[in-house]
């Protein structure tokens, strides 16, 4: 029998789950829109002030995880403990939790990734600097095949360690998430 997600070590979900990267594929804009409506329904008591597609899967024309990111962001009004808990009683899983910030997943199972893979990006409303990001990467392809470049470089490298995968492109990520601040202003 395997272990429950909740017994493994992250040294046997890194091996369960590792890095891999595939073609842009326009079908992640289709489950995007499929786990927004999802998510619509399942918070449908609660003040959402903004559900968005980000991450790689959300950057046109490059190489990704097949795995579509979802922001949603809520009001400070709203108890994050509390919505983050609506969405657990809804299949999704917590990842982490940490400075107002809620991560989830659906699509991790005992056997490795599901057909469709979400991770749910649980936020404040202003804490959004990865619509940032993605517009910049959009609106910039240059930048955007740097990005995929710098990723493809990375893949292999870190393929079970998703840590320090997620850390070798930070420097990148903020370099060009400044420069979307100063070009796009008070944009979100």
């Amino acid at each position: 029998m395997k272990k429950e997600l909740s017994e493994m070590t992250l040294k046997e979900l890194w091996e369960l789950f590792p890095i891999f990267l595939v073609e842009h594929d326009d079908k992640w804009e289709d489950s995007y829109n499929e786990i927004e409506n999802s998510i619509k329904d399942i918070l449908s008591g609660i003040s959402v002030e903004r559900i968005s597609h980000i991450g790689s899967t959300a950057i046109q024309g490059i190489w990704a995880k097949n795995i579509v990111d979802v922001m949603v962001e809520i009001s400070e009004k709203t108890d994050m403990e509390e919505v983050a808990h609506i969405l657990e009683q809804n299949g999704f899983i917590r990842m982490s939790d940490e400075n107002g910030r809620i991560s989830l997943n659906k699509g991790y199972t005992k056997e490795g990734f599901a057909d469709k893979v979400y991770h749910i990006h649980l936020r404040y409303t202003g804490d959004n600097d990865e619509l940032y990001f993605r517009d910049y990467l959009n609106e910039h392809p240059q930048i955007a095949q740097e990005y995929e470049a710098l990723k493809l470089e990375l893949w292999k490298r870190y393929e079970h360690n998703r840590d320090a995968y997620t850390d070798a492109k930070t420097d990148f990520i903020r370099k060009w998430t400044g420069e979307a601040h100063k070009e796009y202003g008070d944009r979100y």
